[in-house]
C-alpha cells in the first residue's frame, strides 16, 4: 500500500511537470510571436516619433497624421482585447512559469493598460492629443518683444544677464507656451486617466507608479523622505542663494522668496551656473573645441572604459545639433536619446552647443545610449530590453555627466591644467546647485502637481495656483508677479505634456547615481568621491556592465543591493555634501532663514 501511494506522488509529479512544460512552451510562442509584432510596430512608431520630434513645420500636419497612425496601429494590437485575454490567462498560472515569461507577460499587460481596446475610441482620441500636444510645444516660436528666439536663448538671458527688466523678458517670455498647451493638457489629463481605469487603475499617475511595483502612497513617502534627508542642506543653499543673489542684483532688501526671474533656469531646477570656480573656465575653453568635439569625447569616455565604439547608424541619423533661431522648420528643444528598433538602431537627439551644460548633457545622453546597447543582447529579450526600472537609466546618465565634471577627469581630458589649484568647496557648491537644488523641484513640485493633476483630478482653474504653491513650499520660489490661470506654468515644462506623471524617475536616479557613484570611488576606484577619474579604467566599465546587461529581466531592489550592497536610499547623496554643510552655515551666520528647518 505504502509503495503503492508513492508511486502515485511520483506519477503525479510528472504529470505536474508536463502540464508545466506544455503551459511554458505555449506562453513562450504567445510571447514569441507577440515580441516579433511589437517590435515592428515599436520601430514603425519611433520613426513616425522620430521625424515628428525633428521635422516641425507650421502649417504641416504630414509627420503629426504619420506619428499618429503608428501609434493608433500600435495601441490597436498591444491594447487588443485577445491579448489582454491571453496575457490574463498565463498570469493566473504564473508560478508555473519561469521568472523571465512571468516578467514579459507582466509587460505586455502594463503595455495593453495603455491601449485597452474595450475603449479603443479614448485611445484614438488620446494619441492624437498627445500628438497635437507636442507639436504646439516645440513648434512654438518664443519671443523676446518682436525679436524669434529659441530656448537656448532663453537659457543663455537667465545665465547671463544682469538687469532685471530683461530677466523678466525673458523668464516671461519662456511661460507664453503654456497658454496654449493648457486646454490641450486638461484634455490629456482625462483621456490618459480613463485608459488605463478601463484595465482597472485608479489613475494615470498609479499606472505609471506601479511599474516600480509601488503604489501611489509608497510613491509619495518615497520622495518625502529623500526631500526630507536632503532638506537640512537645500536650506542651507536656499538662504546663501537669496543672499547671494541680492547682492548680484544691487537690491537693497533680501526677499524672502526667491524670484523665479532671479534664477538661471526656467524652473529653478538649476542653479548651478550662478558658481564660478576659480581655475576652472569650461565654457571659454569648450568654445574653442566646438560641438562635434564635445560629443566625440563624450564617445571616447565610454570606449575608454571598455564600451565598444557608437555603430555608424548613431553617426548618420542622429541630430545633435541646434537649428537656426529663425529656421521655418523647429526641433524638439529637450535632451532625449532613441532606441528605435529595441536592438542595434541608437539615435539622440541633441542641440549641443560648446559649454559646460552641453558638455554634462552629451555625457549623459550617451549614458542612455550605451545602456541601450548593453542590453541589446541574446539573454534580454526584447520586452525587457529597458532600465532595470525607469530610474535607472537616468541614473546611468546622470552619473556619467557627474564623472565627466569631476576635476581629474577634466584635467584628463585636457580642458584644465593639470594640478590647477580650486577651491574645492566651490567645486561641491556648483555640483550641489546642480542635484542637490534638483530634488526639491523633482521630488516636490513636479511630482506633487502631478498626483495632484491625475489622482486627485485638480480642476484646471487650480493649475497655475498649485503650481506655485508647491514651488513656494518645497523650492522656496515665487513667481516675479501675480500668475493667473490664463497661464499654464507648468506645462511649459516638456515633461508634463509628453512624458508625464512620471517625473519622480529623476529624483530616485540621483539617489542611485550617488550610491552608484560611492561604490565606484570607494571600492573599485579607491578614490575620493569628490575627486576621482572613471577614465580608462576598464573596472568601472565591468560594475556599469553588470547593471547595464540584464536590463529589466531582473527586479530593481535585486540589482541595486547585488550591486552596491545597499538599499534604496539617500545616505550616500548626503554623504557627499557633507563637507559642504559647514561652509554653508558659517556664510549664512548671521542671515535670516525663511525656508521651515523641517518639511
Amino acid at each position: 500500500m505504502k509503495k503503492l501511494f508513492v508511486w502515485s506522488l511520483l506519477l503525479f509529479a510528472l504529470a505536474c511537470n508536463t502540464v508545466n512544460e506544455k503551459l511554458q512552451k505555449e506562453a513562450q510562442a504567445f510571447i514569441d510571436e507577440y515580441s516579433k509584432k511589437y517590435v515592428e510596430l515599436y520601430t514603425t512608431y519611433s520613426e513616425a516619433q522620430w521625424k515628428g520630434n525633428i521635422e516641425i513645420k507650421e502649417g504641416d500636419s504630414t509627420n503629426s497624421v504619420n506619428t499618429r497612425k503608428a501609434g493608433e496601429a500600435m495601441a490597436e494590437y498591444t491594447g487588443s482585447e485577445e491579448i489582454i485575454k491571453k496575457a490574463k490567462e498565463f498570469l493566473a498560472q504564473k508560478k508555473e512559469l519561469t521568472e523571465l515569461q512571468a516578467r514579459q507577460l507582466e509587460y505586455i499587460l502594463f503595455n495593453a493598460a495603455n491601449n485597452p481596446a474595450t475603449v479603443k475610441d479614448l485611445v484614438k482620441q488620446r494619441i492624437k492629443a498627445e500628438t497635437e500636444q507636442t507639436e504646439k510645444l516645440f513648434g512654438f516660436q518664443y519671443k523676446i518683444g518682436a525679436k524669434k528666439v529659441n530656448t537656448n536663448d532663453l537659457d543663455e538671458v537667465l545665465k547671463d544677464e544682469i538687469d532685471l527688466v530683461k530677466r523678466r523678458g525673458a523668464w516671461e517670455a519662456s511661460k507664453e507656451v503654456g497658454k496654449g498647451l493648457k486646454s490641450g493638457l486638461e484634455n490629456l489629463r482625462n483621456l490618459r486617466n480613463k485608459t488605463v481605469q478601463a484595465l482597472g487603475y485608479k489613475d494615470y499617475f498609479n499606472y505609471q507608479v506601479s511599474e516600480y511595483g509601488m503604489t501611489t502612497d509608497e510613491m509619495m513617502d518615497l520622495n518625502k523622505k529623500v526631500m526630507a534627508d536632503l532638506w537640512p542642506l537645500y536650506r542651507e543653499l536656499h538662504t546663501y542663494m537669496r543672499y547671494e543673489l541680492a547682492k548680484k542684483y544691487k537690491q537693497q532688501s533680501v526677499p524672502d522668496y526667491l524670484p523665479a526671474d532671479w534664477l538661471p533656469n526656467r524652473w529653478g531646477q538649476d542653479w548651478s551656473s550662478e558658481v564660478h570656480v576659480e581655475g576652472i573656465n569650461l565654457d571659454s575653453i569648450l568654445k574653442t573645441k566646438g560641438p562635434q568635439w564635445i560629443t566625440k569625447q563624450a564617445e571616447a569616455f565610454y570606449v575608454s572604459i571598455g564600451y565598444d565604439p557608437l555603430p555608424p547608424v548613431f553617426w548618420e541619423k542622429s541630430n545633435l545639433f541646434p537649428y537656426r533661431a529663425d529656421s521655418s522648420i523647429k526641433k524638439n528643444n529637450h535632451a532625449s536619446a532613441w532606441h528605435m528598433n529595441l536592438n542595434d538602431d541608437v539615435r539622440s537627439l541633441m542641440s549641443v552647443e560648446p559649454n559646460s551644460e552641453w558638455w554634462e548633457t552629451a555625457n549623459h545622453e550617451l549614458g542612455h545610449i550605451y545602456y541601450y546597447m548593453s542590453y541589446s543582447n541574446a539573454n534580454v529579450p526584447p520586452l525587457l530590453r529597458g532600465g532595470a526600472n525607469r530610474a535607472y537609466h537616468e541614473a546611468m546618465g546622470s552619473l556619467m555627466g557627474l564623472a565627466a565634471m569631476q576635476k581629474p577627469f577634466l584635467e584628463n581630458a585636457g580642458l584644465i591644467s593639470s594640478g590647477i589649484k580650486t577651491d574645492e568647496i566651490q567645486i561641491l557648491l556648483k555640483e550641489a546647485m546642480n542635484t542637490a537644488v534638483f530634488i526639491p523641484f523633482s521630488s516636490g513640485t513636479m511630482t506633487f502637481f502631478e498626483k495632484n493633476l491625475y489622482a486627485d483630478n485638480l480642476p484646471s482653474t487650480e493649475w497655475n495656483k498649485a503650481w506655485w504653491e508647491y514651488a513656494k513650499k518645497y523650492q522656496g520660489i515665487i513667481p516675479p508677479s501675480t500668475r493667473g490661470e490664463e497661464y499654464c506654468d507648468a506645462a511649459t515644462k516638456t515633461h508634463i505634456n509628453d512624458d508625464a506623471a512620471q517625473y519622480y524617475d529623476y529624483a530616485l536616479s540621483y539617489v542611485i547615481l550617488y550610491q552608484m557613484h560611492q561604490h565606484i570611488c570607494k571600492n573599485i576606484l579607491k578614490q575620493d568621491p569628490h575627486a576621482c577619474n572613471y577614465f580608462g579604467n576598464k573596472g568601472v566599465g565591468d560594475f556599469l556592465k553588470s547593471i547595464m546587461k540584464v536590463g529589466s529581466s531582473k527586479d530593481w531592489r535585486k540589482i541595486l543591493k547585488e550591486t552596491t550592497g545597499d538599499d534604496l536610499n539617500a545616505k550616500a547623496m548626503v554623504d557627499y555634501f557633507s563637507p559642504l554643510m559647514g561652509w554653508l552655515k558659517q556664510q549664512n551666520s548671521g542671515r535670516k532663514y525663511t525656508l521651515p528647518e523641517a518639511l
